[in-house]
């Protein structure tokens, strides 16, 4: 699979990578057996770049990859992890105590003297602006308890602040066929400042695998049920805040014109890593058959602009309005 590098870091990471939040919690019950087979299907997809966060299942999902990993030590990983939801989201909160605590934590968790990246975890618009909280982060790697350090977001003028910062290593934001806002300047930027983009919600929490219908549901526990309104968290999280039925219907559409073998959610997955300034995009997995198509859609033949044009004009019929301007 292709490699790229990691923004303002020597590692390269996979352009395919994995997210682990349905491992930890809120998609419903993952066992055990269920997620170490989702990890190791994808590392033998070509996969090199896991990303979780401490609050995932309370630190189940860090665990889960800390466990794995010890009994797969010669797997070549970049594991980013994210700190910043143990607490009330208020600025007096990121402090350089709680961030020893966090990070102590996830090195527990993850069996890892040294973090390889640790990423903010969608704070409030106060945190990308703090030098106090930068300065937290540039001490935890002259300690060598982190590698690197980036940012997650909801926003994009977020993303823009944080990529201000010399050491800032990557920014994570939403981006899909459905969230296009990002190539309006986050990934413009982050070609010319060096720092990494990770896409998450990259099938906008399943629509984009073009699997569901408007009579489809979900387990109480997973947050597609209890979050579309942002009930529990942003709900730009919870099918990139668009509504479902309408997802629904522009997911049929996408799938019109997706290439012949390709699927729908490997089309929508090789439509961001296509972006320029795009490093890397994490779908997430819930068993081994879909860890290893994520994989295979690294692999798929250009997309052609025909089909970039398309995708842009589906865009802004569903989308662009309702939207663009939020995140």
């Amino acid at each position: 699979m292709e490699q790229r590098r990691l923004g303002r870091t020597s590692r390269e990471v996979s352009v395919i990578g994995l997210g682990t939040w349905q491992l930890g919690g809120d998609w419903g019950d993952v066992p055990e057996r269920d997620a170490f087979a989702v990890l190791d299907a994808s590392v033998q997809g070509g996969v090199t770049f896991f990303d979780t966060a401490d609050v995932y299942g309370d630190g189940r999902s860090e665990q889960l990859i800390g466990k794995w990993r010890r009994s797969n030590a010669d797997a070549p990983l970049t594991i980013a992890t994210k700190m910043g939801r143990r607490e009330p989201q208020e600025l007096k909160n990121y402090t350089r105590a709680n961030f020893i605590e966090w990070i102590d934590r996830s090195r527990r968790n993850l069996q890892m003297d040294t973090l390889d990246l640790v990423q903010l975890h969608c704070p409030p618009t106060s945190v990308f602006r703090s030098g106090d909280v930068y300065d937290a982060l540039d001490e935890m790697v002259e300690r060598q308890m982190i590698a690197a350090y980036g940012v997650s977001v909801e926003e994009a003028g977020q993303a823009l602040t944080a990529m201000e910062r010399p050491n800032l290593a990557t920014v994570q934001i939403i981006l899909n066929a459905f969230r296009m806002k990002p190539l309006d300047e986050v990934l413009p930027a982050a070609v010319e400042s060096g720092v990494g983009i990770i896409a998450r919600v990259p099938l906008a929490s399943g629509l984009l695998s073009g699997k569901y219908t408007a009579e489809t549901q979900f387990a109480p526990n997973d947050h597609r049920s209890f979050n579309r309104h942002g009930e529990a968290f942003d709900q730009g999280e919870t099918f990139s805040g668009v509504d479902f039925e309408t997802g629904v219907e522009a997911a049929v559409a996408f799938s019109e014109y997706t290439p012949e073998g390709v699927s729908t959610a490997q089309a929508a997955l090789k439509w961001i890593v296509e972006q320029p300034g795009l490093t890397t995009v994490i779908p997430g997995a819930r068993n081994p058959e879909q860890a290893r198509a994520n994989a295979e859609a690294g692999d798929v033949p250009a997309l052609g602009e025909e089909f970039h044009d398309r995708t842009e004009r589906l865009y802004d019929r569903y989308f662009r309005p309702v939207v663009h301007s939020r995140w």
